[in-house]
């Protein structure tokens, strides 16, 4: 009877013991899931900005970029949330009407007021860089371009932002920026870490992209090619970004972007004419009349300069591509180079290396011409596909493409001709090598461009050291934390269970 009550006695304990730790585990449980869920909550958002202005050759425009405050360093955080796009040409164009440059930047700097912040414009940066049409001016008249940065200046320094100043930015920094900014979108400075901590070793380095700038008055290449030996110092960079050291090739072309290219090309080809010029990179039936005095302004035409009997001239397309082509290659002499490989007028070029990204005017008419696909089509495609579109009659194009304005339309045959030249000729890309040019607008929703860079560059977002980061994000972190201690709770019940109860323990085992 006693050792009946005794078992009754042991059975009800290990009872409530039983129920005492599961109720104890489910609390525990439930408080590690609570403090999980409460510690990953999201913050309040703490970011900052930063605007760049783009002024180029032929038109300005404003980029707004924002990333988390406590990231600084983090590759890929940056990204682009506006773009607004100034009405008007390019700020060298205001040369002579400064008092206009005011009006002309207030809409897209109204704008950037109501995306971004109030409590953040007095923090925020503000950079106006100005590319090959400025520096086209200042080599003009250096005291013209030195007033126009002046009234961007006083106009810009108006606004409630932290104004970093405007300056004209040389060819090379400008093909070193945009070399950053893929680069950077793309992710390829930064190895991520295992959760084991494991570095990945030499072998598992990412390479990067080379960048392909084109714009209305200068034109871009930057590459690492594979030997590291630049034989022209005056094109070589030096980077250390994120722990690793770059080897950088950059030459920019003044007077080669597609609006001087083409200014060249009718500056050369009115010569020994009559006043009437039968143009095979315009469309058939496509006329216009233009002044000599405007097709000589500016110092990249100047070669070309002579007098000439007449005051305008009328140009007639006559749309035939092969003799467009024709026409451009003369704007590239070959005959000369002091260096072991030459691109064109004389300046070393490396062997090509890697993938290419190509942004800005190569972009834009690519894009119009339906070879910017993931695939990118043959040379033999992309020329068979010019032929035809520039051999269409003009008043056809205007029917067809009503809704493109007038002055893109005329010159996409000529653009698209020119790039081609550039690359083939100008480049010496091969059949094997175009495949590796992809024609980038935008990456990861940012435009590509050398204006991200830029600003990376000034603020001082890429350390050229790599800045040391967790293995595992702080999600994984809690659950793993959660699952293990799930699994100690589980370990400690039955461990509990088996120490009083051990007959049952051994008679399932039995």
């Amino acid at each position: 009877m006693e050792d009946r009550k005794d078992s009754e006695l042991k059975t009800f304990c290990s009872r409530n013991i039983l129920i005492i730790l599961g109720f104890s585990s489910i609390m525990a449980v439930i408080a590690l899931i609570a403090v999980g869920l409460t510690q990953n909550k999201p913050l309040p958002e703490n970011v900052k900005y930063g605007i760049v202005l783009d002024a180029g050759s032929s038109h300005t425009s404003l980029y707004i970029y924002k990333w988390p405050a406590e990231k600084e360093n983090d590759t890929g955080v940056v990204h682009q949330i506006e773009e607004c796009k100034v009405k008007g040409p390019g700020i060298s164009q205001y040369a002579q009407k400064l008092n206009d440059i005011g009006t002309y930047l207030t809409e897209c700097m109204e704008r950037a007021r109501q995306v971004i912040p109030e409590s953040k414009h007095e923090e925020t940066p503000v950079y106006l860089g100005a590319t090959a049409g400025m520096r086209l001016l200042s080599i003009e008249n250096e005291q013209l371009a030195d007033r126009v940065l002046t009234m961007v200046t006083e106009s810009l320094s108006r606004y409630h932002f932290d104004f970093q100043g405007a300056r004209i930015i040389s060819g090379q920094e400008e093909g070193a920026y945009g070399w950053i900014t893929i680069n950077y979108l793309l992710g390829k400075f930064t190895q991520k870490l295992t959760w084991l901590y494991l570095k990945p070793n030499g072998g598992d380095v990412q390479e990067t992209y080379g960048a392909l700038d084109l714009g209305g008055a200068s034109t871009q290449i930057t590459f690492v090619p594979q030997d590291k030996h630049i034989e022209s110092p005056n094109n070589a960079l030096h980077f250390r970004l994120y722990g690793k050291d770059y080897s950088v090739y950059t030459h920019s072309f003044l007077c080669y972007g597609k609006d001087q290219a083409l200014r060249q090309k009718l500056a050369k080809d009115i010569q020994g004419t009559n006043g009437t010029l039968s143009d095979p990179c315009f469309h058939p039936g496509y006329t216009t009349v233009m002044n000599v005095s405007d097709l000589y302004e500016g110092p990249c035409t100047k070669r070309f300069e002579m007098t000439l009997p007449f005051q305008q001239f009328q140009i007639q397309g006559t749309g035939n591509f092969q003799r467009c082509q024709e026409s451009i290659l003369q704007l590239f002499n070959t005959s000369y180079c002091p260096y072991s490989r030459c691109s064109f007028n004389g300046i070393f070029l490396p062997p090509l290396q890697g993938d290419f990204g190509a942004f800005s005017a190569y972009y834009y008419v690519m894009n119009f011409l339906n070879f910017t696909s993931e695939e990118p089509p043959s040379q033999e495609k992309m020329i068979d596909t010019m032929e035809k579109f520039c051999s269409r009659p003009w008043e056809q194009m205007k029917i067809y493409f009503g809704d493109v304005k007038e002055k893109y339309l005329r010159e996409y045959c000529f653009s698209g001709a020119y790039i081609l030249s550039l690359l083939l000729s100008g480049y010496h890309f091969t059949a094997d090598s175009w495949k590796n040019i992809h024609f980038m607008g935008k990456i990861q929703g940012s435009n590509v461009g050398w204006t991200l860079g830029y600003m990376l560059n000034l603020t001082n977002m890429i350390p050229a050291e790599e800045p040391l980061s967790k293995p595992l994000s702080h999600s994984t972190y809690v659950f793993l934390m959660v699952l293990f201690s799930l699994i100690l709770v589980t370990a400690v019940i039955i461990g509990l269970f088996i120490f009083h109860k051990p007959s049952y323990f051994w008679k399932d085992m039995v």
